[in-house]
């Protein structure tokens, strides 16, 4: 479980995300949801410990991100932020393996080599391993991000807007491997979505985020209703049920 308690960040006078109260339970996917500026990001950094709270506690598993070390913090909770900036002689398999880093110090040892490559195999990249960063596409190389968090070998995932940046087709496998990891590996995924259609196909929990504080918690069926998205992005939704779950239309 993921437990925050009054979590507070101050940017200035006016600007201030929280306090925030929420638990997120062990297991499948939780999508931070809401308008620009809700606050979405600014938790998911501060859970990560990427981003220091200024009130307030986190415990990841029952650890206190804030006094655990970070040699063994890594060990527990993995997270890719929006911005990577990448190195372009790299090549996807050396990225990959940058995972291993908490567990190896930069020694790869055998057992290692199997996790890197269990991970490449499970976002599809073996026939593009060896290939460097810079001669991949937005979609690839961001596959390759996620293969280096999976490499990483924790329980917690964070993810910080995986879909920026891709197309649909993209976007859609990319969410396929997250869920596949969710069920097929254990892991708890927390990730920051703008699109709420994607968070209700794929996740198992929506957290709804406005002005920097928590507008709702719950499952997709008790998120995706007309009157709580309409209120939370202040413009008329409508939703559709449909073969695949229910939709939310803007006009």
């Amino acid at each position: 479980m993921i437990s925050v308690a009054n979590a507070v960040k101050q940017y200035s006078s006016e600007v201030r995300i929280g306090p925030v109260t929420l638990d997120l339970p062990a297991g499948g996917i939780t999508a931070l949801v809401g308008p620009n500026g809700a606050g979405k990001s600014t938790m998911l950094t501060m859970m990560g410990r990427l981003l220091g709270l200024d009130e307030g506690a986190i415990e990841i598993a029952g650890y206190d991100v804030t006094r655990t070390s970070s040699k063994d913090l890594a060990k527990i909770v993995s997270i890719l932020r929006q911005e990577n900036h990448f190195i372009t002689r790299l090549t996807v398999r050396q990225l990959v393996a940058f995972g291993r880093f908490p567990y190896s110090g930069g020694r790869i040892t055998a057992a290692d080599e199997k996790i890197i490559s269990r991970s490449i195999d499970f976002l599809d990249l073996g026939e593009l391993e060896n290939r460097y960063l810079d001669q991949l596409s937005g979609g690839q190389r961001q596959r390759a991000y996620v293969a280096m968090v999976l490499t990483q070998d924790t329980d917690y995932i964070l993810l910080d807007e995986p879909l920026n940046n891709l197309d649909m087709r993209h976007s859609v496998q990319m969410m396929q491997h997250l869920k596949r990891a969710s069920q097929e590996l254990n892991r708890t995924i927390v990730i920051v979505l703008h699109d709420i259609n994607f968070a209700a196909k794929y996740s198992d929990y929506i957290c709804a985020m406005k002005n920097g504080t928590v507008y709702d918690f719950g499952t997709p069926g008790e998120i995706m209703t007309a009157e709580k998205l309409t209120g939370l992005f202040e413009t008329p939704v409508t939703i559709l049920d449909s073969p695949h779950g229910r939709l939310a239309c803007y006009y």
